[in-house]
């Protein structure tokens, strides 16, 4: 038997599956229960969080003998099993990408006239459809705006801007979410647990954090670290994730913001040449430290940075210490000037000294006397009476 990896041995099966998408899987049950279905869907998201499977998992659904009274799919009747294997005739997959013609959609819309064969529903799952050129959707315009009563369609996306307007107004749009990194690290713990591999949480925590919002990104990362370092006795930790992925650990990055935050240029620029010299990905680095200045702001400026930051309260906390080192103004000030330079950190011919200098550039901006702390407190020392006493010893002075 070939080994199925991690991503499609774990794909959720059931509304109840999906991890950070509880919004669009209690819409769609509801939909359901109420006997309230739509032509046509269209799932916006970035890539791994669901689009496609939650697509799947309302086809199986819609066309389930033996619904659940909360709108569950049943997973176990004749139709629920073929779509999971594929090989349902009702349930059709489309990859835009490459069936984006004006011929491929007009083989479509004939298609969509005649009946299911064993099924509810005829149901398309379109992924890519900002692939579909305009003359392609023009020849399916018709028939998405008002198909047969068997026929449903759900598209897939990650550029909903490049969807016709026209086919847009036609659909009832899910906008799923990135998933927090807790979250991911709670599912990869579960299929860790599973598959009988031994990997620490801090080696998890990392792996989540590398995904950026995505679920199957941070499957395959796993199933990439376990052919790398697992075996019958070895534990995967933190250190072979950061090594691999070209991470940064926490307290390397404690100890650069640190820096930053209090000026020591010198600390700056040697955890900078660290970092670069164990082959660090820098603009992973920059990301990262963006995310976690950002961190710093949001536990300054919200009462529960909690319900707004995707970390645990381990990372919470250490945003609320650093905290102590700064104020918010000062923080505004680093990432209103690094913020706008990723782009060109990316094509820099040089990017460890472009990262040197931006940084440095930043912590001069901040840590310089600004002319509003300078009114401030001369305005200050006028009302507590210091200047008339100044102006006294510089009168005597003068007479004298």
């Amino acid at each position: 038997m070939s080994y199925e990896v991690i991503a499609r041995k774990w794909r959720p099966q059931t509304f109840s599956d999906l991890i950070g998408q509880e919004h669009v899987a209690t819409t769609l049950k509801n939909s359901i229960l109420q006997d309230r279905i739509a032509h046509a869907y269209l799932f916006v998201g970035t890539r791994g969080i669901g689009k496609t499977t939650t697509a799947r998992i309302y086809a199986k659904a819609l066309n389930c003998s033996n619904i659940t009274p909360v709108g569950e799919p049943c997973c176990e009747c004749e139709s629920c099993v073929s779509i999971t294997n594929g090989n349902n005739m009702d349930v059709q997959e489309i990859d835009a990408a490459s069936n984006n013609s004006v011929s491929d959609m007009r083989k479509l819309a004939l298609e969509v006239a005649i009946s299911p064969v064993s099924s509810k529903y005829k149901i398309y799952i379109v992924d890519e459809v900002h692939m579909l050129t305009t003359a392609a959707w023009n020849a399916l315009l018709k028939t998405i705006e008002e198909p047969p009563a068997h026929a449903k369609f759900l598209f897939a996306t990650t550029e909903a801007h490049k969807v016709l307007a026209t086919i847009l107004s036609r659909c009832q749009r899910f906008d799923l979410r990135r998933i927090p990194v807790n979250l991911i690290a709670g599912r990869l713990k579960t299929i860790a647990d599973k598959e009988n591999v031994k990997i620490t949480d801090s080696a998890i925590n990392a792996i989540s954090r590398a995904a950026d919002g995505g679920m199957r990104d941070a499957q395959s990362l796993l199933d990439q670290m376990i052919s790398f370092f697992s075996s019958n006795d070895s534990v995967i930790d933190e250190a072979q994730v950061l090594s691999l992925f070209g991470l940064t650990a926490n307290v390397e990055m404690n100890a650069l913001v640190e820096a930053i935050l209090t000026n020591d240029k010198q600390i700056v620029i040697k955890n900078i040449f660290k970092l670069a010299l164990e082959g660090k990905n820098l603009e992973k680095l920059f990301e990262e430290l963006l995310t976690f200045l950002r961190g710093i702001q949001i536990t300054l400026i919200v009462d529960d940075p909690a319900s707004i930051i995707e970390s645990g309260e381990e990372t919470i906390h250490l945003y609320k210490q650093m905290s102590k080192l700064t104020d918010a103004q000062k923080i505004q000030y680093l990432l209103e000037t690094l913020a706008p330079v990723g782009y060109t950190l990316r094509n820099a011919l040089n990017k460890q000294v472009f990262l040197e200098n931006i940084i440095l550039k930043a912590m001069r901006i901040v840590h310089a006397v600004k002319i509003d702390d300078i009114l401030t407190r001369l305005n200050q020392i006028r009302e507590s009476g210091e200047i008339k006493g100044l102006e006294k010893i510089i009168i005597n002075q003068t007479a004298q």
